[in-house]
């Protein structure tokens, strides 16, 4: 590995990692949040609607975006839209504002829709440049992040620390941390080219080829929002079917969080051996069977520590489904880039639809019985794990990073 390389990878790293403080600060303050906004359960569903329509705003521009610059503006104007919404979201919590708290988190969704997917494109091409798989140790760094912020949250929420203060603080360190890393990323990945040599523009990018009549990638997609429904589930509502379903006090509930994400990055630092010994398909199949013990031991167990327990298969499980399929999205034809950007696209699809479900639901049945629909739709991705296999194609050689 040359010496750019690694620096590329570690500068990918640091920014899912960036991502993951964005994440956990926000979601760990989530019970504070609803008190100080004095919002019901339904309300907090719409106010998480925000995150969800900011998301595919991000995701439904990023891939022209992308296209048209490449992925390092798309990148650096996403992480750095994301440290603004949780700036904001900081601010109208602490003035009692839901639609300041929605409009945040919409900032956020955006940043993090739009980013994320100029991430995995960067992503997908260091992974075919290294020749083995690192989208799961990049998703990793993700859920990393997601670890360090939601201890952080979780000791700030116990000593009462003020939600606004602590989330100015993230934003901060999250708009110096990408200062640093976006230094290493190369300009141009993902930008497509037209005749002459210059940047593709609307007209050109229009006549990409059409990926979403491919079968097969719309079946990764799938399972991309399965799983990606369960992970974002746990993002938006654990602390509160914690407190809300199994009787925690919010400090515990933001630890039965930080447990889930510790078993998240866990799997991902790890589960790349298994996705290169086992395949893909094997290892989605493993990842939606185990994802669905944890969720019902959630809902059918009224038991705190199995709860508590529970989280770790729940984040074990949904730790490779995002990663692994994005992979398998990327490598299944011609045009990765706009094939990554449409099965993110699909998975994104539960982070639009699943915090208003969800608060409804819950609203009506309790949180518990809300997750259900999660438990369904992750135990049918099981079934979809075949799409995501590798398909045998002539060998390609390997490019030298200059």
């Amino acid at each position: 590995m040359t010496a750019s390389l690694r620096a590329r990878r570690n500068a990918l790293f640091a920014l899912f990692f960036l991502n993951g403080i964005a994440i956990s600060s926000w979601v760990t303050r989530t019970p504070d949040v609803r008190d100080l906004v004095g919002a019901s359960t339904g309300q907090m569903g719409l106010i998480l609607f925000g995150l969800s329509v900011g998301s595919m705003i991000g995701i439904v521009v990023s891939g022209p975006f992308v296209s048209r610059w490449g992925t390092r503006p798309v990148m650096g104007v996403g992480v750095a839209t994301m440290a603004v919404g949780v700036a904001v979201v900081g601010v109208g919590a602490a003035l009692g504002s839901g639609p300041l708290v929605a409009l945040g988190l919409g900032l956020v969704g955006c940043g993090m829709g739009g980013g994320e997917i100029a991430l995995n494109i960067e992503g997908a091409e260091v992974e075919r440049l290294l020749g083995r798989s690192e989208m799961p140790a990049m998703h990793g760094f993700f859920s990393l992040g997601t670890v360090v912020g939601a201890v952080a949250g979780m000791v700030l929420t116990a000593v009462a620390f003020p939600v606004v203060a602590h989330l100015l603080i993230a934003a901060v360190v999250m708009l110096a941390g990408l200062a640093v890393a976006i230094r290493s990323v190369p300009a141009g990945v993902g930008r497509r080219v037209a005749a002459g040599g210059v940047a593709a523009g609307p007209a050109e990018v229009e006549k990409a080829p059409a990926v979403w009549k491919d079968t097969r990638l719309l079946l990764i997609g799938g399972i991309i929002l399965a799983l990606a429904m369960a992970e974002g589930t746990a993002n938006d509502w654990l602390p509160l079917v914690m407190v809300d379903g199994h009787g925690f006090d919010a400090a515990l509930g933001s630890a039965v969080y930080a447990v889930f994400a510790a078993s998240m990055t866990i799997g991902r630092f790890v589960g790349g051996r298994f996705v290169d010994r086992y395949g893909r398909a094997a290892v989605l199949c493993a990842s939606a069977l185990v994802s669905a013990a944890g969720l019902a031991l959630v809902i059918f167990v009224d038991h705190q520590w199995v709860a508590a327990g529970a989280a770790v298969l729940w984040g074990l499980g949904a730790s490779l489904g995002f990663p692994v399929a994005i992979s398998a999205a990327g490598d299944s034809g011609e045009n990765p880039a706009a094939r990554v950007s449409l099965a993110a696209t699909l998975g994104y699809v539960a982070f639009l639809v699943g915090p208003p479900v969800l608060g409804f639901l819950g609203e009506h049945y309790g949180l518990r019985s809300a997750l259900i629909v999660v438990l369904v739709l992750v135990a049918a991705a099981a079934f979809l794990a075949p799409a995501a296999r590798t398909l045998p194609r002539p060998a390609e050689k390997v490019a030298e990073q200059v």
